[in-house]
C-alpha cells in the first residue's frame, strides 16, 4: 500500500519511481482518490525533475490502463492494426488522406483523434463538417466500419485513457503542459489503448510547430519512439516540415474539399503528397504490408491511381452516418462562405518566410477554431490557394485566398495574412518536407 504523498515527495527529491508506485498513483487518479492538488504536486515534480525512459513507460502504461484498451481479436481482421499521429499543424490535413490510403493497401486504422487546440486545426472538427458524420459512435459501429471501410476516424470515447483526461486539465492550468515525459504519456496513452499493432509518430518541426525548436521536435520524437516501443507497440517517427501551411487551405470544409480532391486526383499539393506518402509508406513497412519504402510507395500510389482509396474514405463517411454520395457530390455538402476574395502582398517579390502559427490563429480568429473549448466552430470560414515559400507574390500571385463572412472579418484576416507572410527579394533555400526517421535504434 502507498501514499500518494509519499510518492510525490519521492519525485519531488528526484528518487526515480518504480512501476508500481507510478500505477498506484494514476489508478487513483482515474479512481479519483488522488485530489487535484496531488495531481498537480505530482506534475510539477516531474516538470522540474523529469522521469527517466523506465518511468516514462511505466506512466504511458499505467494511464493506457486506466480505461478500456480496445482488443480487435473477436473482429478477425485479416491485416495489421496501424496508425499515425501528429502534433498538430495548420493545414495539416495528412490524416483524411492516410487512413483510407493505408486501408486501400490491407492495413486497418482505428483512427482516434482529437479536436483543434491553440491554432492547429482538429481532425474531428473537420470531419464534423461533413454533413451527418458521427464522431461519437459506438465501439459496435466503430469495429464494424473500421472493418468494411479499413479506416475509421472518431473521437476519444470517455473509457480511453480517463486518467489522462484528470491530468491534462490539471497540467493546463498548472503551467506544466510542456514536459517531454508528460507529453509523450499523454499523446501515447490515448493511441496505444486503441490496440494498435504499429504507429507512426509525425512530429512537425518549424514555425507552425507544437515544439519551439527542431531540437525540441527531435527530443520529443525520440521519447516517444522509445516509450512506445517499451510499452510494446512497433513505433517510428518522422520529423516533418511546419515552417509553411502543409496544404493549399487552412479551414475546417475547405480541408476536407482538398482531401477528397486529393483522393479523386483532382488536386494533390506536392508538398501534402510528399508528407502523406512518407508517412503512409512508414506505416506499410512498420506493419510488414511493404518490404521497403520504395514498394510501399508504389503501392500507395497504386490505390491512389486506381480510386480504391478515395473509395474506403467514401465508404467510411457512408458508415458513419455522413452521405453516400460524399465523395462526387462534395461540393454540394460541404459549407461555404458568402466572401471569397484573394489577398495580395504589398509589393512584388518572394514569400521568403511565413508565421504559421498566426496564420492559424487568422483561421481561428475568423471563427475556424476555439478560443475556449466551448466556442462553436464554422466550418465555411479559411484560407485557400496558399502561396508556398519559394513563389513569387505578385499582381498574378495572391498570398491566399480568404473565405469569410463578411468585408469587416475578410479585412481582419487579409491584415493577419499580410503580417504573418514575409516577402523579399531574395528567393529563400528550399526546406526539405521530411528532415528524419527516428527508429528505436536511434534513440
Amino acid at each position: 500500500m502507498y501514499l500518494p504523498q509519499e510518492i510525490i515527495r519521492k519525485k519531488r527529491d528526484n528518487i526515480e519511481l518504480t512501476a508500481d508506485e507510478i500505477n498506484f498513483f494514476i489508478q487513483g487518479i482515474a479512481k479519483d482518490t488522488v485530489s487535484e492538488g496531488q495531481i498537480a504536486a505530482f506534475a510539477m515534480a516531474i516538470y522540474f525533475n523529469d522521469m527517466t525512459m523506465d518511468e516514462r513507460v511505466a506512466l504511458t502504461c499505467a494511464m493506457r490502463d486506466s480505461g478500456m484498451v480496445i482488443d480487435w481479436s473477436h473482429m478477425n481482421f485479416d491485416g495489421p492494426i496501424v496508425d499515425k499521429h501528429s502534433t498538430g499543424g495548420v493545414g495539416d490535413v495528412t490524416s483524411l488522406m492516410l487512413g483510407p490510403m493505408v486501408a486501400a493497401c490491407g492495413g486497418y486504422v482505428p483512427m482516434i483523434s482529437g479536436r483543434g487546440l491553440g491554432h492547429t486545426g482538429g481532425t474531428l472538427d473537420k470531419l464534423e463538417s461533413i454533413p451527418g458524420y458521427n464522431i461519437t459512435p459506438s465501439n459496435d459501429v466503430f469495429g464494424q466500419v473500421t472493418k468494411d471501410a479499413g479506416v475509421a476516424i472518431i473521437g476519444q470515447t470517455g473509457d480511453l485513457a480517463p486518467a489522462d483526461k484528470r491530468v491534462y486539465a490539471t497540467r493546463d492550468v498548472t503551467a506544466t503542459v510542456d514536459n517531454i515525459s508528460l507529453i509523450t504519456a499523454s499523446i501515447l496513452s490515448k493511441k496505444l489503448a486503441a490496440g494498435l499493432g504499429s504507429l507512426v509518430m509525425d512530429v512537425k518541426v518549424g514555425s507552425g510547430a507544437f515544439m519551439p525548436t527542431y531540437e525540441a521536435s527531435e527530443e520529443l520524437a525520440k521519447s516517444i519512439v522509445a516509450v512506445a516501443n517499451g510499452a510494446g507497440t512497433k513505433t517510428t517517427a518522422l520529423l516533418t516540415d511546419m515552417n509553411q501551411v502543409l496544404a493549399s487551405t487552412a479551414g475546417n470544409a475547405l480541408e476536407v474539399r482538398e482531401a477528397v480532391q486529393f483522393l479523386t486526383g483532382e488536386y494533390r499539393n506536392p508538398r501534402l503528397f510528399e508528407v502523406t506518402m512518407a508517412l503512409c509508406a512508414e506505416m506499410l513497412v512498420n506493419s510488414g504490408l511493404a518490404t521497403d519504402i520504395e514498394q510501399a510507395r508504389d503501392k500507395l500510389q497504386a490505390a491512389l491511381d486506381n480510386g480504391k482509396a478515395a473509395e474506403c474514405f467514401g465508404k467510411m463517411v457512408a458508415g458513419l452516418g455522413g452521405p453516400a454520395d460524399f465523395m462526387t457530390n462534395y461540393d454540394n455538402y460541404l459549407e461555404k462562405a458568402e466572401l471569397v476574395k484573394p489577398v495580395y502582398a504589398e509589393a512584388t517579390g518572394y514569400a521568403s518566410a511565413m508565421d504559421t502559427r498566426a496564420l492559424g490563429m487568422a483561421v481561428v480568429g475568423m471563427g475556424g477554431g476555439r478560443r475556449v473549448a466551448s466556442d462553436t466552430i464554422d466550418y465555411a470560414v479559411g484560407l485557400s490557394d496558399m502561396i508556398r515559400l519559394g513563389e513569387e507574390a505578385n499582381a498574378d500571385k495572391p498570398l491566399a485566398v480568404i473565405h469569410a463572412r463578411n468585408e469587416a472579418q475578410w479585412e481582419e484576416a487579409a491584415k493577419a495574412v499580410r503580417a504573418a507572410i514575409t516577402v523579399s527579394n531574395e528567393k529563400p533555400e528550399p526546406t526539405p518536407e521530411v528532415y528524419r526517421r527516428v527508429r528505436p535504434e536511434d534513440v
